[in-house]
């Protein structure tokens, strides 16, 4: 039987596989969820650099939200992501949730990327 870790991984790599297939020459916007942050990079894959990244531990927003582990929190993160990927002159990703369900932080992210410019 598999370890709940090895699980994890599996199915990060299963979603990996298929946006690969999709992907083209967009970067990828990737999505890691913690009991207590969330942090979202856009990852150029044919050159392997981070071209944007955010997370709830940065001062700016630490201050200003109550925790870094509810929706409101994702949803500042995804604001920020799409700022910062569009100073990176990216409009277009594809959106990696990992192995997370696509529902809860990690939709509210999405949501609030989508506002903030990025397309996927």
């Amino acid at each position: 039987m598999a370890s709940p870790k090895e699980t994890t991984q599996r199915r990060a790599q299963r979603v990996r596989r298929q946006l690969k297939k999709v992907a083209g020459e967009r970067p990828r916007l990737s999505v890691h969820r913690t009991s207590k942050n969330i942090y979202v990079q856009v990852i150029d894959d044919a050159q392997g650099r981070t071209l944007a990244a955010a997370s709830t531990l940065e001062k700016d927003l630490k201050g200003s939200l109550k925790t870094g582990a509810d929706t409101a929190a994702a949803a500042a993160v995804g604001k920020l992501i799409a700022e910062r990927a569009s100073k990176a002159g990216v409009k277009e990703v594809v959106f990696d949730r990992g192995p997370y369900i696509y529902h809860g932080r990690v939709k509210a992210l999405a949501d609030a990327a989508r506002e903030g410019g990025l397309s996927f």
